[in-house]
């Protein structure tokens, strides 16, 4: 269990700050039924109220600095995410993304980023369900790399962005 004032990724929500677990005073919800009060950091005048024993949407707490540059430092041999049938592209986007889990989520952009790359170079239109999509994991992954290395969202776009030229080179 999460303690008031941690801060978690939640969902396609990003980094969220818990602040509070409490029960709610509402009809047909159990009087003794936890639930923790979130604040996307990304957006600050939100809150999202979920159930303690929730089983749908992962939760995870933000990883650490050193976890995060670890992690960070092996995407240049990291293998972009697969989608075996183009067909079910975005029930796996789905899946990765609920997931939690930030590997997953840097395999996911490295895929997307290629895509948009070649679909430009050749002339077509990125498709809106990827952009979609590549607006979620943004949102996800640098929301928990920005909070986690205390460096704002802006420097940290500019960061990973070069180094990703760097890596395609």
């Amino acid at each position: 269990m999460f303690k008031k004032g941690e801060y978690i990724i939640y969902g396609s929500s990003g980094v969220c700050e818990i602040m509070d677990v409490t029960t709610m005073k509402m009809s047909d919800v159990p009087e003794d039924k936890l639930y923790y009060i979130l604040r996307p950091c990304q957006v600050k005048d939100s809150e999202i109220f979920i159930p303690v024993d929730n089983k749908k949407i992962k939760m995870r707490r933000v990883l650490k600095a050193k976890e995060i540059k670890a992690l960070l430092n092996q995407f240049p041999a990291l293998e972009e995410l697969e989608i075996p049938k183009e067909k079910f592209r975005e029930t796996i986007y789905k899946e990765c993304i609920r997931s939690g889990d930030f590997v997953q989520n840097m395999r996911l952009i490295k895929l997307l980023l290629k895509r948009k790359k070649k679909r430009l170079s050749q002339g077509k239109n990125f498709p809106s369900v990827d952009e979609r999509y590549l607006k979620m994991v943004e949102t996800i992954l640098f929301s928990e790399i920005s909070h986690g290395l205390e460096i704002s969202q802006k420097e940290m776009k500019t960061i990973f962005f070069r180094n990703i030229k760097e890596t395609a080179k």
